[in-house]
């Protein structure tokens, strides 16, 4: 295991990453009963533009029988000044339950405090229970909630860094 960068600078790389992401957020519009959500209709170019604006990390697993590692969860993050935002968060349903997506947070808060991070955003869809409940965990609490059309609601939750914590 290991959580590292991900550069995607090849349509090979961003189609690995586009398939974790189809699988992942096929899972959530399930969940929200809605599968309008953006994730799904990202391609090779709508991933190129937000590299503008994210930065992605991978957690890969090397499995014994395989060349290549496996990209079983992924985080993006975008930075404006001292506040994070999660911009997404997806484990491949194969992987679910084994603290992936739980890793991925540790090391970008980790990270980014060590970076000057002075709080953290993240939303998802307030019908998604695993969701909220991961990130309840790591200390982030419910800001707003709003609804999207056609009548979704999505929930934002924020956290200070720990060093505000105290």
């Amino acid at each position: 295991m290991a959580i590292q960068r991900l550069h995607l600078q090849t349509n090979e790389e961003i189609l690995r990453l586009l398939s974790l992401q189809l699988a992942s957020y096929r899972v959530e519009a399930e969940i929200i009963g809605f599968d309008d959500i953006p994730p799904l209709k990202d391609g090779i170019p709508s991933i190129r533009e937000a590299l503008a604006t994210e930065t992605f990390y991978g957690y890969l697993i090397t499995e014994p029988d395989q060349q290549e590692p496996t990209l079983a969860g992924a985080i993006s993050i975008s930075r404006d000044s001292c506040v994070v935002t999660i911009c997404r968060l997806m484990v491949h349903p194969d992987f679910f339950r084994k603290g992936i997506a739980s890793s991925l947070i540790a090391h970008i808060v980790e990270e980014q405090e060590q970076l000057g991070a002075a709080r953290f955003i993240v939303s998802t869809g307030s019908a998604n229970l695993p969701a909220i409940e991961l990130y309840e965990r790591f200390g982030f609490v419910v800001r707003r909630v709003f609804t999207v059309p056609p009548g979704v609601s999505l929930t934002t939750f924020e956290r200070p860094a720990t060093s505000e914590l105290s």
